[in-house]
């Protein structure tokens, strides 16, 4: 339900109303959690969308830097990319720019909530686009 590095972590699906955290879950990768049970991951359909407490702050990227990139939007839709390679992070997060950035990549510690899930899905080609990636391994 969750993206393949989280598969050994306890989880369950968001519900609209949750309080989420960012969280690094000692997997190697970043998601998300209740703040009441950092150790269970919180799963996210893809077309969910998301309210975030402050500008998002990601992961310096780059060989010299040191200061956390920061996106200029609070909301966020919460996406699937890459599903054709199996062993890469496929959550990502997609602001009102279109700018796309990988879950793993934003700062640990950051509030989220839920606002919406996706809605359920009526042709084939909808229902393709909310499935998630499957497990590799």
């Amino acid at each position: 339900m969750c993206d393949y590095s989280l598969h050994s972590v306890k989880s369950r699906p968001a519900k609209v109303g949750d309080k989420l955290t960012t969280n690094h879950f000692n997997t190697g990768t970043r998601g998300f959690a209740a703040p009441e049970d950092a150790s269970t991951a919180v799963c996210v359909l893809p077309g969910t969308e998301l309210a975030f407490a402050d500008e998002v702050r990601c992961r310096p990227s780059g060989l010299f830097s040191w200061k956390a990139n920061t996106v200029n939007h609070t909301t966020a839709i919460f996406r699937q990319i890459n599903k054709d390679e199996p062993y890469t992070h496929h959550d990502a997060l997609e602001f009102p720019d279109g700018q796309i950035v990988r879950l793993t990549d934003v700062v640990e510690g950051q509030e989220a909530t839920v606002l919406q899930l996706p809605a359920q899905p009526v042709t084939a080609a909808e229902a393709k686009a909310q499935e998630r990636v499957a497990h590799v391994g």
